[in-house]
């Protein structure tokens, strides 16, 4: 039983990395979705967003410490993503229903933005990897890494998300608004 046990424990992170391209396939057709514009749905994403953000930076500020330029990295990273987010409001189609409003995220933009994702993963795993082998003497195997590209490759999505979402935020109560009788 405890072989079993261990057995589980080996090729659990191999069974991860296997379906990875699976989740990153499910994660992008559920991106790409044509969606109704709740208010209550995306106030409360803004909200989390923001207090999302709020934690990272405060969590990329204590890095700073340990780590040399993860703080300016994932202010930059931020500042890039909520700069995609108003482009993909803007690439994003729109459609008034009886229903109400609906949203369709932009296909390139949601791709775009997972390969820089996926691909700053597998870079961050390549590197931490040479760097534990392969670090200099007085320098930490963790800022070798790459921690900070990582961290701004984190705010870019938080960037995006959190623009994204107060976008629609946005719309929807205009929306609405134009929807009341004068």
């Amino acid at each position: 039983m405890p072989l079993l046990g261990l057995a589980l424990v080996l090729i659990l992170p191999f069974a991860v990395l296997a379906l990875m391209p699976l989740t990153l396939f499910l994660r992008y057709r559920a991106s790409t979705a044509r969606r109704m514009a709740r208010g209550w749905v995306a106030a409360l994403n803004v909200i989390a967003f923001v207090l999302s953000a709020t934690l990272f930076l405060a969590a990329a500020a204590l890095t700073n410490l340990r780590v040399p330029h993860a703080f300016p990295y994932a202010l930059a990273g931020l500042g890039g993503g909520l700069v995609l987010g108003v482009i993909g409001l803007w690439a994003s189609r729109w459609e008034t229903t009886a229903r109400g409003l609906h949203y369709t995220p932009s296909r390139v933009l949601v791709l775009a933005l997972m390969l820089v994702i996926m691909g700053r993963m597998l870079y961050g795993l390549w590197r931490a990897w040479h760097a534990w082998h392969h670090a200099a003497g007085d320098q930490s195997w963790l800022a070798s890494a790459g921690v900070a590209g990582s961290l701004a490759a984190g705010a870019v999505v938080l960037g995006y998300f959190l623009a994204y979402n107060a976008g629609v935020w946005r719309r929807f109560r205009s929306h609405r608004s134009s929807l009341q009788p004068r």
